[in-house]
């Protein structure tokens, strides 16, 4: 039988991999890089994130802070 905690294991990892293609960006990454290594920081919101996330894509200025 299937445990509970591998399927919701199964389900993050195909809603992140469904997200990754159609380019919707990880805001929960986001807020664990800014965590890890810009503790200082207060972070983006969701959607200065998204409009943020979008520009870079569609615009050609890069994707990465560090």
């Amino acid at each position: 039988m299937w445990q509970p905690d591998f399927l919701s294991s199964i389900w993050k990892r195909a809603r992140q991999t469904a997200r990754s293609i159609i380019g919707v960006p990880d805001y929960d990454a986001y807020l664990r890089h800014c965590h890890e290594h810009h503790s200082g920081q207060t972070p983006m919101s969701y959607a200065e994130f998204f409009a943020e996330r979008q520009t870079a894509r569609y615009k050609g200025t890069g994707g990465r802070c560090c």
